[in-house]
């Protein structure tokens, strides 16, 4: 059988890991909205290196549609003087 002073132990017991858990949970809840901010830092970080990595390859591939379009316009040139020239031959 228990006597008062097991029952007082059993009872000491769960208070002590109650209190345990009181500051686990509130050093969790201190803790916790700097976790989340440390996060939400890094993933806006994340997408500010994301869209400028994707504004430096739409500049790169506006840059290379200019050049290719110059290039074009080179190809269509020659081909009007080989076509004139065909045309005056026959």
């Amino acid at each position: 059988m228990m006597d008062g002073h097991d029952a007082a132990e059993i009872v000491g017991a769960i208070g002590i890991f109650a209190i345990i858990i009181i500051v686990l949970l509130a050093v969790i809840a201190r803790i916790a909205p700097t976790w989340r901010a440390r996060a939400e830092l890094a993933r806006d970080q994340e997408y500010r290196a994301l869209a400028e990595q994707s504004a430096h390859t739409q500049q790169e591939l506006t840059r290379q549609l200019g050049e290719l379009s110059g290039r074009l316009t080179t190809m269509e040139t020659r081909m009007s003087s080989i076509e004139r020239t065909l045309r005056e031959v026959d």
